[in-house]
């Protein structure tokens, strides 16, 4: 039932909705404010799981269900809040807030659970994925993320790992476009594999594209135009939490050379947070480095492993500190593992 911490993402930006005033920033303060007050005063949770509770969370569709309930709620919050920015007389800080209310929605409910969901074995569950990626504009990365960060994780050709010394606000840059022109690229070897040509009907990159545009026409027929400049500002709020996301996770971790390759990717080539909060609101993708030593394991049975790089804080921390670079730079250069340094 801890999971179900993850909806109060999505009800403090309703909240917000419903008040208005300072309150349109309630998601903001409560993700950046609140988690991070709320963490410090919590031990984070040492506790591994045994063979019988394992089972016993595999077994348990709640836990799926729980994933599976998102996709009503972004674009139920999405509907409402671009509705709610349209129709109403807001003040430019009230449609501010709002803004990166909603936009915090898309990237925790929105983008984190089609990344959990874009693991999985079964064609639908992927299918959802891609659904909750689609008002971020940003289903490319289902091809990018699975076809290539996990390839490539702690390489130069991995636009999504940060470099020592390198600022979030050039990661933002770098990665973004690095993870398109790697989609691309992927899809058309992918499609070379199958030995068709880019332009066919196998060109998944192709559809996400049309299926993207669609949606945004969809919101130019219900709000006009209007209502798509607040869908794109959202998006970008969405993405930005995503690639700050991405920023913190593999920071100056790198996988040495081993001849022509690499070495394998391990747990020591992510940067773990074992802080409550951040766990159950994010589905447990604090516990990076066991998502990337085995990525088809679900949320529910990942583990924290010590050995690991730790960030001393949590996410929600982490990521306003990356916001202050030689802050950034100072607090975790000198935890980089010297192996990789």
């Amino acid at each position: 039932m801890k999971y179900l911490l993850a909806y109060t993402i999505p009800l403090s930006a309703i909240i917000g909705l419903q008040v208005g005033g300072v309150w349109s920033f309630a998601t903001v303060l409560y993700a950046f404010g609140l988690i991070p007050l709320w963490e410090a005063f919590l031990e984070p949770d040492q506790n591994k799981l045994n063979e019988e509770k394992i089972k016993y969370r595999l077994a348990n569709r709640f836990f799926d269900l729980m994933l599976y309930f998102n996709l009503i709620i972004v674009f139920a919050v999405l509907f409402l809040g671009i509705n709610h920015l349209t129709s109403k007389p807001l003040a430019l800080y009230e449609k501010i807030g709002l803004v990166l209310s909603f936009g915090i929605v898309l990237g925790t409910n929105g983008i984190n659970v089609a990344h959990e969901l874009g693991h999985r074995k079964t064609k639908w569950e992927r299918f959802l994925a891609k659904l909750l990626l689609m008002p971020s504009l940003y289903m490319h990365f289902y091809i990018e993320h699975n076809f290539g960060h996990h390839l490539n994780v702690g390489t130069p050709d991995d636009p999504a790992t940060s470099k020592k010394n390198q600022s979030v606000f050039s990661f933002w840059f770098t990665s973004t476009i690095g993870q398109i022109r790697n989609a691309i690229r992927i899809q058309k070897n992918l499609l070379k594999n199958k030995k068709v040509g880019f332009f066919s009907v196998y060109n998944d990159f192709f559809y996400y594209q049309i299926f993207q545009i669609i949606f945004l026409v969809s919101v130019f027929m219900l709000f006009g135009t209007q209502g798509v400049i607040f869908s794109l500002f959202i998006a970008l709020v969405g993405i930005l939490l995503l690639e700050t996301i991405n920023y913190i996770e593999h920071y100056g971790l790198s996988r040495k050379p081993n001849g022509s390759r690499y070495e394998r990717v391990s747990p020591m080539h992510s940067w773990n947070s074992n802080h409550a909060i951040g766990r159950l609101v994010l589905y447990e993708l604090t516990r990076h480095s066991d998502h990337h030593h085995r990525a088809s394991k679900k949320y529910q049975i990942l583990e924290s492993i010590e050995k690991s790089p730790q960030l001393p804080f949590g996410y929600t921390t982490s990521m306003l500190i990356a916001l202050f670079p030689p802050l950034w730079f100072k607090l975790m250069n000198k935890r980089i593992p010297n192996s990789q340094a």
